[in-house]
């Protein structure tokens, strides 16, 4: 494993090199080729699954929070600085740029030497299956790509050249023929098997890929199959964000805490807290005020210690680690409400019964629509959804106070300096 996982450390590590030797390292949109043998391959899927869960950094789940109107810095003193707090982080120089880009890019420069060995192999029933898991991968590493930069590079070969961007539609086709052929060939869903990728998982983030794109009969039909395959049923809220066996997971990465280095968790507790934290961000008082006494959500996403306010989805602080929810059924129900408009109704008000709340009729599509965004507010609060829903629904300049701009992230600044080829965002 160690030998295997040597080439993406590597790559990480030019992260970290001085600045007097920026412009001597290699751009992490251009890497290098690599080969492994055929028996590596089974511990370099070990491997995959790992670089892709760890390398883009803790503060990746939870971006489009902290840039959503759903996170503050902990230390302000009051929430009316938001659009400001928001703006300090969308600067090309900001390390949560850089961190999440070089962590995407090292995890495709794993995910396309796999491919390319598997590329020499003779053909297997396991060799689809493992093509499909990390073309799956493929997939939702661009997807976190281009919802946060718009059109990226797009390498299906690991290669050495400093490339130019991809427009935003080739980035959303490329995404789209990735999870094609994992819907086609990942491992079939076995009950309990949401830490692995499987055919259900594709079609999950298919459904969300659909909805970006505002394919929304598309979205809702992929939707409707992963929520009438009987794979799958709405769970108490507290079992899947407690690591207990649940039947809303679609597919999560475990996260153990001997393999991981992402914790969520500490980012949100205090240290006078029992498990301990650096209350980096904290949740805004609009955040907080969106929950009632009667959901059955509100307990296991927001709590106030000692006066201050703490997301609480992840609960293990210092002390370890938390399961990182990739797909559920939760957003399936959204997406298919939202998708079909108010003929989606019954799909909403069904999750809202499910969290313990009574039902609800916006009066046209425009009410609905905010019925649905608040609703996915509140269920996918610190899963990295905010932000990005209000860019997609044009509603995030509006909401958020945010610059025109802003609703595309900056291309780091040590990026552009390595990769001349590469184009800054408009106006960054």
């Amino acid at each position: 494993m160690k030998r295997i996982l040597i080439p993406a450390l590597i790559m990480g590590s030019l992260a970290v090199a001085s600045c007097s030797k920026m412009l001597d390292v290699k751009s992490h949109s251009a890497v290098a080729t690599n080969s492994l043998s055929e028996a590596d391959v089974e511990a370099f899927l070990t491997g995959v699954y790992n670089r892709v869960q760890n390398a883009p950094g803790s503060e990746s789940y939870i971006s489009f929070d902290i840039v959503g109107g759903n996170l503050i810095n902990s230390g302000a003193t009051s929430d009316g600085g938001l659009n400001t707090f928001i703006s300090n982080v969308l600067r090309p120089e900001n390390g949560l740029m850089s961190a999440a880009w070089n962590g995407y890019y090292s995890s495709l420069y794993q995910v396309n030497n796999l491919l390319e060995t598997l590329g020499r192999m003779s053909p297997s029933a396991r060799k689809t299956e493992i093509e499909g898991i990390v073309h799956f991968f493929r997939g939702l590493i661009y997807y976190n790509l281009v919802t946060r930069w718009g059109g990226v590079p797009v390498l299906e070969k690991n290669t050495s050249e400093k490339v130019t961007r991809n427009t935003e539609a080739q980035t959303w086709a490329f995404i789209e023929k990735e999870l094609e052929i994992a819907i086609a060939q990942a491992p079939a869903y076995t009950s309990g098997g949401y830490y692995k990728v499987t055919n259900m998982g594709a079609k999950a983030l298919m459904a969300r890929v659909k909805l970006a794109q505002g394919k929304k009969p598309e979205a809702a039909a992929l939707a409707e199959e992963v929520i009438g395959s009987g794979s799958f049923a709405l769970d108490a809220f507290e079992k899947i964000f407690r690591a207990t066996a649940n039947t809303e997971e679609i597919f999560s990465f475990r996260n153990l805490t001997i393999e991981s280095s992402i914790r969520v968790s500490t980012l949100f507790y205090t240290y006078a807290h029992s498990v301990k934290g650096s209350y980096v961000y904290r949740p805004t008082q609009e955040t907080m005020d969106m929950f009632s006494a009667d959901d059955k959500r509100t307990a296991m996403s927001v709590e106030t210690f000692q006066g201050l306010r703490v997301i609480n989805k992840y609960p293990s602080g210092q002390s370890g680690t938390d399961p990182i929810v990739v797909a559920r059924l939760g957003e399936m129900y959204l997406i298919s409400a939202e998708a079909q408009g108010l003929a989606g109704l019954g799909r909403l008000n069904e999750l809202r019964a499910a969290r313990g709340l009574t039902p609800v009729n916006p009066s046209g599509e425009a009410a609905y629509l905010d019925a649905v965004l608040l609703e996915r507010r509140k269920e996918l609060l610190g899963e990295g959804f905010r932000w990005y829903d209000l860019v997609r629904t044009g509603k995030a300049v509006a909401t958020l106070g945010i610059m025109d701009r802003e609703v595309k992230y900056p291309l780091p600044m040590n990026e552009l300096a390595l990769n001349g080829n590469l184009e800054q965002n408009d106006d960054y």
